[in-house]
Parts: C-alpha cells; sequence; structure tokens
C-alpha cells in the first residue's frame, strides 16, 4: 500500500480467539470492508464464525483514537512520547524499575509484544510487565512446564478430525470457538463420541454423548478417579511410562489417600454414578482421545492443578504426541500464545527461557542489556494491587481494558485512579482510557501488519487493508521510539519485519534443547515476510514447520522424560454460606469478544444477547421470587450487577452464571467482573473467574422504559437508574428501569431531551403512567421515548427500523403513538443466526413444515449454514417442537 490507497483481497488473520483462522479481505471504497474465510488457510479451510463474518461492520472510525492526548487535549507525537519516556526515567531514578509496569494483551501482534518485552525486562530492567493472557491461560502454561519442561501444546487441529473421543473440559466449543466445532461435528458423523465436562449445560453440552454437570471445583477429583480407574483396569501404558514418564509412584500414592471408587468420586462431584462409569468406560476403549481443556478450567484458583490432573491421565495411558491423541489447551485470544512465546507473561522471559541465571544471562547478551531483569515480576492482579498500594507509581495499559476484564475491578479502577501517571495505547476509547494521564492511538485489525501464533503453534501473518487512519500507529513502533527518547539502543528497527527477525534469531541462539525454534525463519527477507505462509513452530532450518510435539517421547526437561505431578482435590477458596448461598460462573457468549471494543461495532452481533443476563435455575428462582425476563440483583461481598433473569434448567441449581462482556459505554450496571472476587491460583496467579459466593434477589423496579436515538447516550452521574444500549443499523436502543417516582423519570426525560430539535409527538395516559414522546426533525425520526409504570412495552425491532426512513409518512406517526406498527410487519423473534440473519420466527416456520434436522432448517432457511455455532440451537428448538407435537391430543 505504497501509495495510502486499500489493496482488495488481502490475506490476513482474525482478530478474536486463538483459532486463527484465515480471513480474505476485500475493500470496496474507504472503509467498506467485504470478508470470507481463506479457504487456503489450515486452521479453518474457510469457514468463519458469526463473529470473524462480522468484522466488516467493526472496521469503522468511531470511538477511535485518532490522535495522541495529554490530559485529554491534543498533543504531537514527539511530546507524548517525550512525557512518557520521562516519566518513566524519572518513576525509575527515584524508586527502582520495579516502581513501573507494563500491562499489555493477546490483541497485540508478536512483534509488539517481543518489543514491550525488550524493553521492560532487558533495558529498564524490571520483570513486571505481564499480559490479560493471564486471565485464559496461565494455568495451562504453568502445567506445561511442569510436565514438559516448557509451555509446549503438543497436537494440532488435524487431532480434532482424527480422535474417536473428545473431552471438554470447561470448553464450550460450540460458543467459543465454533470452526473447531464444526469440524469434529464432521468427525461425529463417522462416530466420533464427545463427553462435555461443565456445571451448565451449554450448546457443546446439549448435543453431546455425555454430559457431566459436576459440581464447581470437582474437576481434580473427577480426572484423578478417572486415572484410579484406569489403573484398576489395566489400562494404562506402563511401556510408555516406563520408558518416558517420571513420577507416576508418586502421582499413585497421592491417588491412594482417597476412596477412588466410582460412587464417591461421583458422589463428591455431584453427578450419577451412572454417568462416571460411562466416562471412565468411554476414555478406556478409545486410545484416540483428545481432552480439550479452557477457561473453565485454566480460570480457576486450582486450575494448575486441573491442567496437570488432565496430563496425568495423557502421560500414564501414552496418549501424546499421536494422530488423534493429546491434550490440548485451547487459547482464547488471537495471539495469547504469541505473547507466552515472547516473554510476555511476567514469571518468563522470552524464547520459552525462564530465569534461572543460564537463560536470565543468555537473553541478556543477545539484546547487549546487562542489566535485564533478575527475577520475575508481578502479575496481573498483584501487579494492580501493587499500583493500589502505592509501590508501582507508573504503568502503561497497552490494548487492553483492566478496568472491565480484570476481577474485583471497583479496586482495578480504583487503582488506576490513584496512579500517578497512567499511560493507555489503545486504538478505541475504553473504560481504562478514562483514567489515562496520557493516550497514545494505535493501531486495529485492518490496519495492522505483523503475525500472530495460535492454539496449534501455527504461525500467521496480519496484514494490513487499510491505511493508518489519523496519527495512529504500530504498537511496536510506539514501544520503540519510548525506549530510544529513555535513552536505549537496540530499538532502532526499520520495520516489523526486522523486528521478527531478531525475535526468530533470539529462539535459535545459544539453542541446544529449547523447542521453541524459529530458525528456519531468522532470515527471512522482507519480501518473504510480506508474503509468509501459515507454518507451526518449531521451524527447522529448512523453514518446514511440525504439526506434533513429543513423537518421540522425548519433552524438554533436563532427562528427556516427562513428568506426573501429584493433584489433590481442594475444595472453592471462597465457600457459599447463608448470606452467599450460590455460586456465580461468569464468561463468554456467542457473538460478543471480550469487553465489545469491536463487536459491539456490528449490531447483528448485538441481536442474539442483547443485553446483560444472569442464567438460575428454576427451583432457585421460584424460591426466590426471580421471574424470566425480569431484572434480577446479583450480589456478592465485592460488589452488585443488576441483569435480565433467565430462567433455564440448563443451568445447575444453585449456580448462577453472568457473561463478562458489559462496559460502562454499554451497560454500567450489568458488569460482572466488579463482582468477582480475586482468589488466584497459587502457582499460575490466574484469577478465579468460574465461583464466587453470591445472591440473587428480584431487583422489583416501579417503572420501566426505552430511549431510542440516532446517537448513544452518556448518562450523567446522579440518575439512580439501570440502563442498557443495544445497537441497531440506524439508531441506538437504550432500556431503562428505576425504583424511583415521577421525580425520578421527569429527571431522565430532561436529560434525554437535551439537544432535541423539531416537533414534539406526545402521548401521556396519567391512569396506567403510560408516556410516549417522538422527535422528528425534517420529517425524519430522530428519537422516540416510551414509559410505562404497569403496562407492556411495544416490540422495538419496528420503532428501530422507522430510522431508517427518509420521510415519516402519516401512518407512522400514528403508530407511534398508539404503541403499535401499522399493519402486520412480519416478527423475525430473536435473532438465531447472526451470520445471515436468521431469526427465530423463521426457523420455527421452517421446523412447522417438516424440517427435522439443523441440516434441513438450513437448506430451508439459511441458519447453521456458515460457521455453525447456531447449530445447537437449532437442534434444541427441533427437540422442543417435538416435545410439545408428542403431548398434543391425537383426534380421531
Amino acid at each position: 500500500m505504497a501509495d495510502g490507497s486499500a489493496v482488495p483481497n488481502v490475506k490476513t488473520t482474525c482478530p478474536y480467539c486463538g483459532v486463527g483462522c484465515g480471513v480474505s479481505g476485500a475493500v470496496a471504497q474507504e472503509r467498506a470492508l467485504s470478508v470470507s474465510g481463506d479457504k487456503a488457510h489450515p486452521a479453518n479451510l474457510g469457514r468463519l464464525c458469526s463473529k470473524g463474518t462480522a468484522l466488516g461492520a467493526t472496521v469503522g472510525l468511531q470511538g477511535r483514537l485518532l490522535e495522541p492526548t495529554i490530559n485529554g487535549k491534543s498533543a504531537s507525537w514527539s511530546d507524548a512520547t517525550a512525557l512518557v519516556a520521562r516519566r518513566f526515567k524519572d518513576t525509575i531514578a527515584r524508586h527502582g524499575p520495579d516502581s513501573v509496569a507494563f500491562y499489555v494483551s493477546g490483541q497485540l501482534l508478536t512483534e509488539d509484544y517481543y518489543v514491550a518485552n525488550k524493553l521492560m525486562k532487558g533495558f529498564i530492567g524490571s520483570g513486571n510487565i505481564d499480559t490479560n493472557s493471564r486471565l485464559c491461560m496461565a494455568s495451562a502454561v504453568a502445567a506445561h512446564k511442569q510436565a514438559f519442561g516448557a509451555d509446549l501444546v503438543p497436537g494440532c487441529y488435524e487431532d480434532l478430525d482424527l480422535a474417536d473421543l473428545v473431552v471438554f473440559s470447561g470448553h464450550n466449543a460450540a460458543w467459543t470457538h465454533p470452526v473447531l466445532f464444526r469440524r469434529m461435528e464432521a468427525a461425529r458423523a463417522r462416530g466420533q463420541k464427545h463427553v462435555v465436562i461443565d456445571p451448565r449445560r451449554t450448546d457443546t453440552a446439549e448435543g453431546a454423548d455425555l454430559h457431566l454437570a459436576i459440581a464447581p471445583q470437582s474437576d481434580v477429583r473427577l480426572w484423578n478417579g478417572l486415572l484410579a480407574h484406569l489403573i484398576r483396569i489395566d489400562a494404562v501404558d506402563r511401556d510408555y511410562i516406563a520408558a518416558h514418564v517420571n513420577g507416576f509412584a508418586e502421582v499413585v500414592e497421592a491417588l491412594e489417600e482417597l476412596d477412588q471408587s466410582p460412587a464417591a468420586v461421583a458422589t463428591d462431584c455431584g453427578v450419577p454414578v451412572e454417568d462416571v462409569l460411562t466416562f471412565f468406560d468411554l476414555f478406556a476403549a478409545h486410545e484416540r482421545t483428545v481432552s480439550l481443556f479452557s477457561m473453565g478450567a485454566n480460570q480457576s484458583a486450582q486450575g494448575t492443578a486441573k491442567g496437570l490432573s488432565i496430563l496425568n491421565v495423557h502421560l500414564a495411558t501414552g496418549r501424546i504426541g499421536k494422530p488423534g491423541g493429546c491434550p490440548f489447551s485451547i487459547t482464547g485470544q488471537p495471539n495469547a500464545m504469541g505473547g507466552r512465546e515472547t516473554g510476555g507473561m511476567a514469571n518468563t522471559l522470552a524464547g520459552h527461557m525462564d530465569f534461572a541465571p543460564a537463560d536470565r544471562d543468555r537473553v541478556a547478551r543477545f539484546w547487549g542489556a546487562p542489566d535485564t531483569a533478575r527475577a520475575p515480576g508481578l502479575k496481573a492482579v498483584d501487579m494492580f494491587e501493587a499500583i493500589h498500594a502505592g509501590k508501582i507509581k507508573a504503568v502503561w495499559v497497552m490494548a487492553t481494558n483492566p478496568a472491565v476484564s480484570l476481577p474485583d475491578a471497583g479496586r482495578v479502577r480504583e487503582a488506576l485512579e490513584r496512579c500517578p501517571f497512567v499511560v493507555v495505547s489503545d486504538c478505541v476509547e475504553t473504560d481504562t482510557t478514562a483514567f489515562a494521564d496520557v493516550k497514545l492511538p494505535a493501531l486495529a485489525w485492518g490496519e495492522k501488519d505483523g503475525t500472530v501464533t495460535n492454539s496449534e503453534r501455527r504461525i500467521s501473518r496480519q496484514r494490513a487493508l487499510f491505511p493508518a487512519p489519523g496519527q495512529a500507529r504500530a504498537d511496536w513502533r510506539i514501544v520503540a521510539d519510548v525506549a530510544k527518547a529513555m535513552g536505549f539502543d537496540g530499538f532502532g528497527w526499520a520495520s516489523n519485519a526486522s523486528v521478527f527477525r531478531e525475535w526468530a534469531r533470539l529462539t535459535a541462539y545459544e539453542n541446544t534443547d529449547r523447542v521453541l525454534n524459529l530458525s528456519g525463519l531468522s532470515a527471512l527477507t522482507p519480501e518473504a515476510y510480506a508474503e509468509l505462509l501459515p507454518m507451526q513452530w518449531p521451524v527447522a532450518a529448512d523453514g518446514q514447520g511440525t504439526p506434533r510435539l513429543f513423537v518421540n517421547g522425548r519433552f524438554q526437561t533436563p532427562d528427556g522424560r516427562a513428568r506426573m505431578v501429584p493433584t489433590r482435590p481442594k475444595g472453592p477458596a471462597d465457600a457459599v454460606d447463608a448470606a452467599y448461598p450460590m455460586s456465580l460462573n461468569t464468561g463468554r457468549i456467542r457473538d460478543q469478544w471480550h469487553t465489545m471494543t469491536r463487536t459491539g461495532l456490528a449490531p447483528d452481533l448485538c441481536r442474539h444477547a442483547p443485553e446483560p443476563f444472569v442464567e438460575v435455575h428454576p427451583a432457585d428462582a421460584e424460591a426466590l421470587g426471580v421471574k424470566d425476563g425480569a431484572l434480577a440483583r446479583v450480589i456478592t461481598t465485592r460488589g452488585e450487577a443488576v441483569a435480565l433473569a433467565k430462567v433455564t434448567d440448563r443451568q445447575r441449581p444453585g449456580g448462577l452464571f453472568m457473561p463478562m462482556h458489559w462496559t460502562d459505554a454499554f451497560a454500567p450496571s450489568g458488569r460482572t467482573n466488579p463482582l468477582v472476587a480475586p482468589n488466584l491460583d497459587p502457582t499460575s496467579g490466574q484469577p478465579e473467574f468460574k465461583h464466587t459466593p453470591a445472591r440473587i434477589r428480584a431487583y422489583r423496579e416501579t417503572w420501566k422504559g426505552f430511549f431510542l436515538t440516532r446517537d448513544s447516550l452518556s448518562l450523567p452521574p446522579g440518575l439512580d437508574l439501570v440502563w442498557r444500549r443495544i445497537p441497531h443499523d440506524a439508531c441506538q436502543q437504550h432500556e431503562f428501569a428505576g425504583r424511583g417516582d415521577e421525580v425520578e423519570r421527569a429527571a431522565l426525560r430532561k436529560v434525554l431531551a437535551k439537544g432535541l430539535t423539531g416537533e414534539l409527538v406526545t402521548y401521556e395516559d396519567a391512569a396506567t403512567g403510560a408516556r410516549r414522546d417522538a422527535w422528528v426533525q425534517d420529517g425524519r425520526l430522530t428519537a422516540v421515548l416510551y414509559v410505562t409504570l404497569t403496562g407492556r412495552l411495544p416490540p422495538r425491532d419496528w420503532l428501530a427500523e422507522l430510522f431508517a426512513e427518509p420521510v415519516l409518512g402519516a401512518q407512522a406517526r400514528s403508530a407511534l403513538l398508539f404503541g403499535r406498527p401499522p399493519g402486520a410487519p412480519a416478527d423475525k423473534g430473536p435473532l438465531v443466526c447472526a451470520c445471515l440473519k436468521v431469526g427465530a420466527k423463521a426457523v420455527q416456520a421452517a421446523i412447522a413444515a417438516g424440517a427435522a434436522s439443523p441440516d434441513a432448517v438450513g437448506a430451508a432457511t439459511g441458519a447453521g449454514t456458515n460457521c455453525g455455532s447456531c447449530r445447537p440451537e437449532i437442534a434444541r428448538m427441533i427437540a422442543a417442537s417435538a416435545s410439545v407435537s408428542s403431548k398434543e391430543p391425537v383426534h380421531v
């Protein structure tokens, strides 16, 4: 793009989950973008999920940071860079290198990660750089290092095709990794079995051969019970253990401390003994088994033990390094793996090296940085606690939103407020940028150029489709410029390709036994880097990649043998009690990503789950007076949130589930992570997001309403209301609820009406408390406000569609006052298929017409034919329809 114009049909990589799907992007004009899956990319073979499909709707410039600012005022790059460098230098001079910190992100490219890590650990001389991958994958990293000697994921996606049994341990793949789930769905057609271990009956569990709805924190007990059973029936591979594994005897001894009978395991896990035996028998019978473990296993105060208990079973049975047989940690972010490789975590150095003297000195020699850090730094939660305590006095947050995503998020905000100097480099405004003294505009996806590594160790290129907007710069360049302004040498790269070559050389430097080795890529020319094809590391000198690790049974330990590590089940760090009798579990939903800074720009992605919700079992809801579809309060010792109640038997009794995505910009009362206690895994430092003692109560609002307008709102403080924002194509929908009187409602109307001009059309019914206001400017609808005390509110979709009309007709004006759509417009119902915009009504009509499978519904409506993440929901709708039909009386 030397002429500054975008080039169509650019092959790049999706910026969402760790699958690392290839994307082909075609730019029509300006920033208009159409995307399709790259059929040549081995990760996805042309498939994209709903989020990837909607990338074209997320590349606008709304909300973007386009110039540096200092204390909220525009600044030049030279001034902003100089200030950041001076403040960091002064802080280090007064308080030492550990008084500063970087908090970075799996959204960074590998080149960005490498430069940030080199600056902090190599030249500032502190270990205080950590990544938001600490919240996702740190426990898997710790387990891999203990078992294999390094953070090495042994399998590849082909194993998911070849496996005869797949165990999903805390992994709702149908929603979080739908492209991989479709591959496994195809394998099921030839007989592949699925077992899901999850307290919730997720969409992945819905269609599985076996669902184990275990009690919170009983994973280790279940996997240990499986291993004990395999030993009891002599289904372990003693030859493999003798040749390649240490620690087996110690693990056996630890297992003998508890009753490992299936009945005892079932009791402790809270599931039927028949289901436990079925799981044990399935695992014993299928040599080609892949155990996928993700957030449900990792995000725990026992996350490392959970990972080790899974690895123990695979090592004991020799199911590792073989086609279709491996333990497989699935990452959550597009470059979580790249961050782990380059030393983005506080407890590692780059290139899978640690702080042992030999490793530290090797890295210092390579960098020419004698002050390279000699000890690990603070992990994420501890880092922000140190900021809160005043020990860290300057922090640089890069491409992440800790004010929303960290546990005990209210305390994180207090820490940022207290910190003397906060720098945020990001592409958009976030809840975290509100605390920044200096904001630095970074490139977004579609503008970035570099590499990422996916869950199967495959390096892929992200390529730019657009020129840099405004003054935005690449993250690696921003960091390098600050490093040079601080007086450090070694940061004068001419391009991202130069950064990558240095990184690749480091992996090969004095490397006699480290598996992570990119020697075959260390001399890439700029042209070869630009054309780099997806490749799995380690990459040999001849440029060939490696699909599977440990094929020869040799591991990255001093003696080359894997290590089995005893694990002992423990209860939750915080137990439920009379005050907080329920267990709050948090996680993701199908069509949103992290804190919605990207997916929140795509209206279609906001339709399946348009607002914060809390799932609760019917028995719990009835006992507590919580109604389906009404607002509910969820309370922990850390805070309170208000969300829409979803009463469902898919939730385990005694448990609650809330998604973590919503922010101040979308639903300030529905933010989840301020509720989460910061309990940590003692080894990995990963927070416990899957269990916080909680209680739930009905919100009991006295009135409710909604406001549609062309612009999003930012309500002033002082209005004690619950509100949520839901994007539409032509307007923004704001839902309100309150427990006050007319004074409260009048105050809200005053705020909403501020700045609105044109004709005001009003209807008011004092008897019911209903009020309807509509503002029309130059014949176009500009805003609508509906409020009611006791009545029902009308559907919003037809009102939202009126904002797209160039002129509002007389019939539409009347409909605004009546609160009913003119005529009989089609009701699409809730969106089921976000990819192809198919609503529930169309799916139900197809089922009524005889479509008896997801494939048949897809043929009739298109739903489920793209990414397939809605197929489990379609199957559920088919089953529900069949159940209703079977209960209908037969007329003779």
